[in-house]
């Protein structure tokens, strides 16, 4: 089921603090044109001009927490090396408070990505496991520091990439549920099960998959009844289960909802899983229902997508995006409904269109409107304003004025966008809006119903239902006069 809430603004978020615990990289970025083959092997000569070095992993995670406004501390593995000490300068400059356990005779994890043209042509890993020796005492220097932080945490984060910083995921979640701080998971290809009792799991589909069978990279048939099963089985609060351009499956425990991903031209998916991540985690620092967070962060990594590289999110980048998003329900004017039908239907949802004065909301309506919902996805409801309801039903009418009337309509469960109008007909909304189908009740034939030559013109649907019998505002308006 698609989600149809508003996405909410983000306040200051100032205030909350996240730690964060997992595996730290350094992402290296070598620049330059690529003009010539070598002589030595069919592959393209670099001439490096620029190089640049940017957190990753877990490093990535705490950068967008604090360039969205948050407090951060970082807990995490580095060697005693060069890389090291760049990602320890970065993050403290830009405000990360870095608890790191150095560990000897182990290099800080490095991905040097090589670009020509702002294409990627190979990356390089420089990578190990901690080494065994001494990882007793690593383990218990981390579960220190964690829950230490944990005193002034709002959220905990643990951004398990699976190369050794997360080796006891449960004595953390056990002190994080002690302290009584949300716990957010974002995992690797470890079992599912070694994270019970978290707040919150975000898998991609990918990792979700293959916890499930064990192995298989293949998604379940039914993504949503799975989500419900795990958060059942490992008590959590939720998950969420990231799919690239197919959105998000988004689970409170006992219900799934489909958050689609926004249409935008990807350019990069490099780090879209941390911004992720730290967007869930303010989110929840906020207390918001899971799938408003779903969604901020939806928009969130939509945003990164469209970089270059391992980037965050700002705070002012993502409340302007989020400003321009158009209320995905609720009232709204015909320009803004305008954008949200047309992405509607770029997302391949159906939108039905329904007209009236819908004065002294009654049975018969919501029945309709039931009805009207079911034939598509979405369902635009547009209402005459007083003067043209007044033109239509003579003096005295409306008895409830055009506010008024929105607002009741917009608390249906059906119905996703109300618009008023204050022309005679609603032809010139048809006519900017396309509808797939149009809708209306009452003892009409198909081809009586105002706009359907010109919405047929454009390919799209009529549809007449009828009305609840004996029931109308009229004969409302009727009895209450019979009373006075």
């Amino acid at each position: 089921m698609s989600v149809h809430t508003a996405i909410p603004d983000l306040p200051s978020v100032s205030h909350l603090r996240i730690l964060v615990i997992g595996d730290i990289m350094l992402d290296r970025y070598w620049h330059g044109p690529a003009d010539r083959v070598s002589p030595e092997a069919p592959v393209p000569v670099i001439n490096v001009q620029q190089t640049e070095h940017r957190p990753g992993g877990a490093a990535n995670v705490a950068l967008n927490l604090v360039s969205l406004g948050a407090q951060c501390t970082l807990v995490g593995l580095v060697g005693d090396d060069e890389a090291g000490e760049e990602l320890r300068k970065t993050l403290t400059a830009a405000g990360v408070e870095c608890d790191f356990v150095t560990v000897p005779e182990w290099q800080t994890i490095v991905k040097l990505r090589l670009l020509a043209q702002k294409q990627q042509l190979m990356r390089a890993d420089f990578e190990a496991l901690p080494p065994d020796y001494g990882a007793s005492e690593r383990i218990g220097t981390v579960q220190n520091k964690i829950e230490k932080h944990l005193r002034e945490a709002d959220v905990f984060v643990i951004e398990d990439y699976d190369k050794g910083a997360v080796e006891d995921p449960q004595a953390l979640i056990h002190a994080a549920n002690a302290a009584n701080v949300p716990v957010l998971v974002d995992p690797k290809m470890k079992a599912l099960s070694v994270y019970s009792k978290a707040t919150v799991i975000k898998p991609n589909e990918k990792e979700f998959a293959h916890a499930l069978s064990g192995g298989s990279q293949r998604p379940p048939k039914d993504i949503g009844e799975a989500t419900v099963a795990m958060c059942r089985d490992l008590q959590l609060a939720g998950m969420v289960v990231t799919r690239g351009g197919d959105g998000m499956e988004v689970c409170d425990g006992t219900s799934v909802r489909h958050v689609p991903a926004r249409p935008v031209e990807v350019f990069d998916v490099t780090g879209a899983g941390d911004t992720t991540a730290a967007t869930l985690a303010l989110g929840l620092g906020l207390g918001w229902p899971l799938i408003d967070c779903a969604r901020v962060a939806n928009v969130a990594a939509s945003i990164v997508v469209s970089k270059s590289g391992t980037a965050p999110v700002t705070g002012p980048e993502l409340r302007t995006v989020l400003s321009r998003e158009v209320a995905d329900r609720g009232m709204t004017t015909r320009e803004e409904l305008a954008a949200a039908v047309a992405d509607a239907q770029a997302n391949g949802e159906r939108v039905v269109f329904t007209n009236g004065c819908f004065d002294i909301l009654h049975a018969g309506h919501v029945t309709y409107l039931e009805e009207a919902a079911a034939l598509g996805d979405r369902l635009v409801v547009a209402i005459n304003d007083d003067a043209s309801v007044t033109r239509l039903k003579g003096e005295g009418r409306p008895v409830v004025p055009v506010e008024g009337r929105s607002r009741v309509l917009e608390g249906l469960a059906c119905v996703d966008w109300v618009v008023n109008f204050d022309e005679d007909t609603p032809e010139p909304l048809l006519q900017l809006l396309k509808p797939d189908v149009l809708v209306k009740g009452g003892d009409y034939g198909p081809d009586e119903v105002v706009g359907a030559d010109l919405v047929r013109a454009y390919g799209g649907e009529v549809q007449v239902l009828s009305l609840v019998a004996d029931v109308s505002t009229t004969a409302i308006v009727e009895r209450i006069k019979e009373h006075m």
